[in-house]
This record gives C-alpha cells, structure tokens and sequence, in this order.
C-alpha cells in the first residue's frame, strides 16, 4: 500500500465532533470521507463510531479506491464509491441509507500517493508520462490538453491558477517546443518551464507552479471545490460539521469565501431585529483557522501548507 500520512487528524476528528472532548459526538449517524487518499482520516473515523454509524468514502482515483477495499473490506460500517467529489448529492442519496449526514471531510489538492508516482505525471522531481488526472480513466491528460491548448488559454492557466508572473513566456515556450516534438513527459515540460522563468523563490522549483496550475486545470479542482461545498451545504443535518483542509491559496480563499457568505444574513436585512423565515445564515463557523502544530511539521513536512476549517449546519432551511 502507498504511503501517505494524513494532515491535522486530531483537529480534523475534533472538527467533526468527534474528537476525545466533543461533548455529545453523533456516533450512529452517516460521516462522508469526500478525499479517502489512503485512508488516514477515515480510520479514526471509523474508531470513532460506534457499531451504527456509517463512513462513505469518495475519490476520482482509481488506485484509492482499490486501497479502500483492500484495507476495510471486513468494516460494515464502510462503503467506497469511485466518483468525483462534485457528485456529492448523488451519492449520499445513493449510499447513504436514508442517515443524517452528522459530518463531511474534504482534504483537498493531490496526495502524497499521487505525487509520490512518477508514472502518474504530477511532478517534476522524476521523469514520468505527462498525465497528472486523478482519474486516469477519465478526460484529457496534460499532454493531451498542451497538444492543442492555444498560447492564451495555457497562459491564462497558468497565470490563474499558478499565479505564475512568468505564464506568457511559459505558454510561448510550449508552442514553440510542441512544434517541435510532442510534450508527452513530466521533465520535458519541467525543462521548457525551466527556461521560461527567469527567478523563482529560494529553494523552489522553477516548475512548480505551472505544474500545479496544469494539474488543477485538467482536474477542474476549483470547480468540483465549488460543486461539493454546495452539496455538502444541501445535504447536512442540522448539527452537521463540515471540515476543510486545504493547501493551496486559491483553494482556502474558496472555501473561507463560501463558509463565510452562508454564516452571515442577507446585507440588506442584517439590521432587521428577526430575520424572515428561509433568510437565516445555513452555516455557523466553528473557531478560527488551524493549522499544523511544530510536532506534526517535524513529522510530515507537507503539513505546512495545510489550514483547517470548520462550520456547523443550523437549523435553517
């Protein structure tokens, strides 16, 4: 089984209402794992609930999936369903067994796994097929996509989802090397960026951010961040924690946006002494932003981009 530790477990479990000190945790209800990965967040969910409860567990990756029924297949607690997380609505109606939805986890981005594999072509630190799709089964891979992408939708990529200053001179230096050859390998692309950025962060690659732009396009990442928050926010019973762990800017920006529009009323009726019926805030935050203690940072060193954070469903429709 591919290695992957998982980030911030103890605040993620707490989030949930799940934690050592939650003081009434909802141990029988229905708990959706929306990112399995390798499966480290869903074990301590699982630990934590009791013979009733239920996890249902989401991942695009085909390679995740098969882990999940490896390593729980005696658990009758567990179900894994291969699906993107956009899905959501779907497959809680699917899977979920008519339960409340006590608690939803989404980890997002790439995991360790992923990156880790160089034959799926997410990163630039050892040579590898120019894939990057979480589901490798399904859409265009990187290389297909720079195949025939114009100069300006690769720039636009990359400067929007890279926020990479260097993005015109990026996607120049594509066009021009794909009328040479065909881009089909992580080093080729890694060595076409190299060229193009002319200063980079100390001790970063000058890769990263084109690689990380490319990915979260082929990968519609915001897209389904969007569509999933949206069912989680649906389909949670009252009561119901939704917990978020994002790495990246562009990722904690939609999530901080989102949770904080539905936690506040209207603008226009704010100063109203009560709120109509249907008008009050779906979600209430639940403390600040976490981020990863100096302890989890000397263990897992992928833990220092991570934050944390929680809102509660209320009981407005």
């Amino acid at each position: 089984m591919d290695e992957h530790t998982p980030v911030l477990v103890e605040e993620a479990l707490a989030g949930l209402g799940l934690g050592a000190d939650s003081p009434t945790p909802h141990n029988d209800g229905l708990y959706v794992d929306a990112t399995f990965g390798r499966g480290g967040h869903t074990a301590r969910i699982l630990a934590a609930l009791g013979p009733t409860g239920r996890v249902l567990a989401i991942d695009r990756d085909p390679q995740a999936v098969a882990a999940a029924r490896e390593r729980f297949a005696a658990d009758p607690r567990f179900v894994v369903v291969h699906a993107p997380f956009g899905a959501l609505q779907s497959l809680v109606a699917a899977h979920g067994e008519g339960r409340p939805l006590r608690g939803i986890l989404f980890d997002l981005g790439v995991s360790s796994a992923q990156l880790d594999q160089a034959q799926r072509g997410f990163s630039f630190q050892a040579d590898g097929p120019l894939d990057m799709r979480m589901d490798p089964t399904r859409g265009e891979s990187a290389a297909q996509w720079l195949s025939h992408a114009s100069a300006d939708e690769i720039r636009d990529v990359i400067w929007q989802l890279g926020e990479e200053r260097f993005a015109s001179r990026v996607a120049r230096g594509i066009l021009e090397a794909r009328a040479v050859e065909p881009i089909t390998r992580t080093a080729q692309l890694a060595q076409i960026v190299a060229r193009a950025v002319r200063t980079r962060e100390p001790g970063k690659n000058p890769a990263t951010r084109s690689f990380q732009a490319i990915r979260m396009h082929v990968n519609d990442e915001l897209g389904e961040i969007e569509r999933g928050l949206a069912a989680a926010l649906k389909l949670l019973a009252p009561g119901g924690r939704l917990v978020v762990i994002s790495f990246h800017s562009l990722e904690d920006r939609l999530v901080k946006n989102f949770m904080r529009h539905e936690s506040q009323p209207d603008p226009a009726l704010a100063k109203l002494p009560m709120l109509p019926a249907g008008y009050a805030p779906r979600l209430e935050l639940v403390g600040r932003k976490q981020k990863a203690g100096d302890a989890e940072l000397r263990a897992n060193p992928r833990s220092r981009s991570a934050i944390l954070r929680v809102a509660e469903r209320t009981e407005a429709a």
